[in-house]
């Protein structure tokens, strides 16, 4: 399921800011910062498998559990503006449905994009996912740092 800044219309507007680089910065809790730090350290089989497979061959900069707002994205691309989400099984829940909209539509607003995939998505299809997320990001696979 992608959310994309078309998707959230009559949203409000959220003001970004920019680092000296002409990176936008977003609010984020800072309570949550401790606990970014400790899921980055933790990640998931599935998670390992696309950021020690795939991510880190990237080109550009893919930033692991960043915090935006009250949210930590599993991984986040600032060029593209492209979050990507791995979900396990408790997204899969109803009562978890709404919060992953919820979500997804608060980062629209600031214009990112989620490209969100299950566990199982990773585990079966994983070159597909692979060349969805280098279409998002207008990449080919001859751009990989292999």
């Amino acid at each position: 399921m992608v959310v994309d800044e078309e998707s959230a219309q009559g949203a409000a507007t959220n003001k970004e800011f920019f680092s000296n680089e002409g990176i936008a910065m977003y609010p984020y809790n800072k309570k949550l910062v401790g606990n970014a730090r400790a899921l980055r350290k933790q990640m998931t089989p599935e998670e390992k498998h696309i950021w020690y497979d795939f991510l880190k061959m990237l080109p550009i900069t893919v930033k692991r559990q960043k915090n935006i707002e009250n949210y930590i994205l599993d991984f986040y691309i600032a060029s593209a503006k492209i979050a990507i989400e791995i979900d396990g099984l408790q997204h899969a829940l109803s009562q978890n449905k709404g919060a992953d909209l919820e979500r997804d539509f608060t980062l629209a607003r600031w214009g990112i994009k989620v490209l969100r995939y299950t566990n199982k998505d990773i585990n079966e299809r994983f070159y597909a996912v692979c060349e969805e997320i280098l279409n998002a990001i207008g990449l080919t696979a001859v751009d990989l740092k292999i």
